[in-house]
């Protein structure tokens, strides 16, 4: 990839580079669950035209707390330290929302995998990102 996504955009709207160690881990959950969320549906879309209401459907197995808690039974074992740091960052931190159909567990495991994503993506790894995403979804079952 000649140039991140983030790079791109941060160039485009002439945005300055920030230090992430800065981010809360609730701030880096906020920016990788979107871009989680970007890449489950852009390997749905890719898989072939279909109705909107299936698109979604078939995106929100994906992305719900319980599976996104399940794939990080996989995740663990693959993480570096750092991303494993990130990871706990996430899944510990203290949040005022709770989740409406999961565990606290599976919320907060979730909140960890989103914290990493961001991470990820913001040090502009975003292959990395896909590569956890892809072994994860193929663990749960796509």
């Amino acid at each position: 990839m000649e140039q991140g996504l983030n790079e791109f955009i941060r160039k485009q709207f002439a945005l300055e580079k920030q230090d992430i160690r800065s981010y809360s881990p609730l701030t880096l959950a906020f920016i990788g669950d979107g871009v989680f969320d970007l890449i489950v549906r852009t390997v749905i879309v890719g898989e072939g035209n279909t109705k909107p209401s299936m698109l979604h459907g078939h995106s929100a197995h994906f992305v719900k707390a319980t599976a996104q808690s399940k794939m990080m039974e996989c995740l663990e074992t693959l993480l570096t330290e750092e991303e494993e740091s990130y990871y706990r960052r996430g899944r510990n931190a203290k949040s005022k929302t709770t989740a409406k159909n999961a565990s606290v567990i599976d919320y907060r495991r979730a909140t960890g995998l989103e914290t990493l994503m961001g991470y990820l993506y913001l040090t502009g790894q975003l292959e990395r990102a896909i590569e956890l995403t892809r072994k994860g979804l193929e663990y749960y079952g796509k």
